[in-house]
């Protein structure tokens, strides 16, 4: 399962590896671009010992076996560069000739290799050839014993000096590939760690354990949303508006016996889309037949009139203040039984109004208005406000925004409502991932529709006394009989 929880936060950060990769792509162009090329000329030496048998030739082959490895750092000592420096005018010092020599030598054999590496062509290959002459020399002096003609070890050159025609670097495609593999390294590696210090609210399953409550909805997330939040129109037969529907009939079946006329919308911070989830579900609830009176509670930072395209200049303040009546103020949208009570103007004093007796009895009247009464109210972590009002209705729906909303402040939100006396109905997943499979499903039971004429179900005159059904608009969610108010059995 932790394994399973890694892939799942790369999965979910999949820009961040992505974001990696081009820039380690970038960096990587950009150096090569930059880069002057290298070219490397190699020599090859065989080191070889006089002998007589075949167990001499034994004996020394151990002893060249180990001898050749001190060559290797021979051959990029500073005295050999300083012998060929002053054998021969490379226009190089000491030690920018030292660090072009490179050495290696070949495993289990008495094979020596060295390397020289330079960004002139014919400089490399001079060098070579420099560094060929002076190491056999320098080997030849200090293998010879004091007082003996000859030395004990042989050095011949076997291979080379040899120009590679092609740069050993920069190698675009080698470069590219390494840098590739690594930006994906790192950001699967930061995609994993912003998992595992990640507190945000992801899934289904943290909202559940955060808020303590039912989950009543996901709402996916859709690019479409920011320009057109309703859900009318085109956005009528969307994954969004689906859900909603689901929304709605999840609340019929929450806390059963109970009956819920007055439900407050609210989350735990600002822009977690709780304005646009009451506007959504008093449409979806209007649709679906009951007469449905939408309240803008958020006495703050006011939107409902914004997204209904209404005029706010004058409404709940007002009301509450005396100076009109609430029958005066309620503005009916659309064809359907949707009517809307606006904010009005930004009091002083908004949590002393919306706490106060008035408010209480208001929302009393305004029952008689409707079968629904949907208020949304402002956030709960920055004021009190929307706890006080949550407080005074049937139920609160807490609305939660994907990987913006942390777990502790969901939790903190539904203490708050709690501690307020307000009933937590159950929460919502905003913005949520669609999973694929769902949005294939979707995609493939979709309605066609015009795209260039609007359509809402017409909605037929009705009494307080009874409303008439609208069509059905999911399934599950047959109403039978008359509709008054939002409860589990649909009554």
């Amino acid at each position: 399962m932790e394994f399973r929880n890694h892939l799942v936060a790369v999965r979910q950060r999949w820009w961040l590896v992505l974001t990696a990769v081009a820039l380690a792509l970038g960096i990587a162009g950009f150096v090569t671009m930059r880069a002057e090329p290298k070219y490397a000329t190699t020599v090859t030496f065989f080191v070889t010992t006089p002998n007589q048998g075949v167990s001499d030739a034994y004996q020394g082959g151990l002893f060249l076996q180990q001898r050749v490895k001190s060559y290797v750092d021979l051959l990029t000592s500073d005295r050999l560069a300083r012998t060929v420096v002053e054998s021969r005018n490379l226009g190089l010092t000491t030690d920018e000739a030292q660090s072009r020599i490179t050495s290696r030598v070949q495993a289990d054999t008495v094979l020596l290799e060295a390397s020289v590496v330079d960004e002139d062509r014919g400089r490399s290959m001079e060098l070579a050839k420099a560094v060929s002459a002076r190491f056999i020399e320098l080997v030849q002096k200090i293998e010879t014993p004091p007082g003996a003609d000859r030395s004990a070890v042989k050095v011949e050159i076997v291979g080379g000096p040899r120009l590679d025609p092609q740069p050993v670097s920069p190698r675009p495609v080698r470069d590219l590939s390494i840098a590739g593999v690594l930006g994906l390294l790192v950001g699967v590696g930061l995609a994993a760690l912003r998992g595992m210090t990640d507190t945000t609210v992801r899934d289904q399953a943290a909202l559940g354990r955060a808020a303590e409550t039912p989950l009543l909805g996901l709402v996916p997330f859709e690019n479409v949303a920011k320009s057109s939040p309703l859900v009318v129109g085109d956005a009528a037969h969307s994954p969004r508006a689906e859900a909603i529907r689901k929304l709605r009939t999840n609340l019929r079946f929450v806390n059963v016996g109970e009956t819920v006329q007055v439900l407050a919308v609210t989350s735990a911070m600002q822009g977690e889309g709780k304005s646009t989830m009451a506007c959504n579900l008093s449409i979806t609830l209007a649709e679906a037949g009951w007469r449905v009176l939408l309240v803008d509670a958020d006495l703050r930072r006011p939107h409902v009139a914004d997204y209904m395209g209404m005029e706010s200049g004058v409404g709940l303040t007002d009301v509450l203040i005396g100076e009109v009546a609430v029958e005066d103020v309620l503005q009916p949208w659309g064809d359907l039984s949707l009517s809307v009570l606006p904010s009005g103007s930004l009091p002083p004093n908004p949590s002393e109004l919306l706490g106060s007796k008035t408010m209480f009895d208001l929302l009393t009247t305004l029952k008689q208005h409707a079968d629904i009464v949907v208020v949304d109210t402002a956030p709960l972590l920055s004021i009190t406000d929307g706890a006080v009002i949550a407080a005074q209705c049937d139920g609160a729906l807490l609305v939660t925004r994907r990987g913006k909303t942390s777990t502790s402040q969901v939790t903190a939100a539904a203490t708050a409502l709690r501690a307020a006396g307000a009933r937590l109905l159950g929460s919502v997943l905003n913005m949520s991932a669609m999973p694929k499979a769902d949005a294939y499903q979707y995609a493939a039971y979709k309605v066609p529709t015009t795209p260039t004429t609007p359509m809402r179900p017409r909605v037929p005159a009705k009494t307080r006394q009874a409303v008439a059904p609208a069509q059905n608009t999911g399934p599950g969610d047959g109403r039978h009989g008359r509709v008054k108010k939002l409860s589990k059995t649909g009554r």
